[in-house]
């Protein structure tokens, strides 16, 4: 094979990872698999919208979210669509000020007035079915260029508690309180992400409330952080 036809090969197939099948001759290559952003690791701020009035979290509200996406792409486009399985947890704080979670009785959720705990917190984790429709700048290699994603993630509740800790005589103390009585089982959620090569800027925002219907509280999420994609 001479020079030129090396070096027009290797144009043609500039920004491609993947393997790539050569004929008995060596003269022509097809591609076999492409770089299809499998895995997505995600870490970021939540944020809860709806809070009664005088109620607000406190410090950095951790949302994580890791995901394995497989992608589909259109033909002869830089177009595709993802789907895939993934897990997302939260954590958001609050200061002197506790949830009744724990409450068996009642059927209302009330925000109380409490000082004792030294750090507060509603943890969640969903078990989730993440939905993309994909641009990329260079098509074949998710390593590379300009990205750009829409689309939903599908959850189901799987783990929802309160976690306070205090120092009782001198000696640190942690109450928790598991249940998913309050929480909605299910949760629809839009995403976004953008960014560039391997590195993003993601949004997701809850379209289902985060508590059950009659529980007195419509509180909605989202969240906004960095994204780690396209390994």
């Amino acid at each position: 094979m001479s020079w030129s036809t090396n070096t027009a090969i290797a144009q043609q197939n500039e920004g491609y990872s993947g393997s790539v099948r050569t004929n008995h001759e060596g003269i022509s290559q097809i591609p076999v698999s492409y770089s299809r952003d499998f895995l997505i690791l995600q870490l970021g701020h939540d944020v809860w919208s709806g809070l009664p009035s005088g109620i607000s979290t406190s410090g950095w509200n951790r949302d994580f979210n890791i995901a394995l996406l497989y992608d589909f792409p259109f033909q002869q486009s830089h177009f595709s669509f993802a789907l895939g399985l993934g897990v997302s947890t939260s954590n958001v704080f609050f200061k002197n000020y506790t949830l009744n979670i724990a409450d068996s009785v009642s059927s209302q959720l009330n925000f109380t007035s409490d000082s004792k705990y030294n750090k507060y917190k509603i943890a969640t984790t969903y078990l989730e079915i993440p939905l993309e429709f994909r641009f990329r700048q260079v098509s074949k290699n998710a390593n590379k260029g300009f990205k750009v994603a829409l689309g939903a993630k599908l959850g189901l509740n799987t783990d929802a508690h309160a976690k306070g800790k205090r120092v009782v005589a001198g000696f640190p103390e942690v109450e928790k309180f598991k249940t998913r009585r309050f929480f909605n089982p299910y949760r629809v959620a839009a995403t976004a992400r953008i960014g560039w090569g391997n590195f993003n800027l993601y949004g997701s925002y809850s379209l289902t409330p985060l508590f059950r219907q009659n529980t007195g509280l419509d509180v909605h999420t989202y969240s906004i952080g960095i994204c780690l994609s396209g390994l």
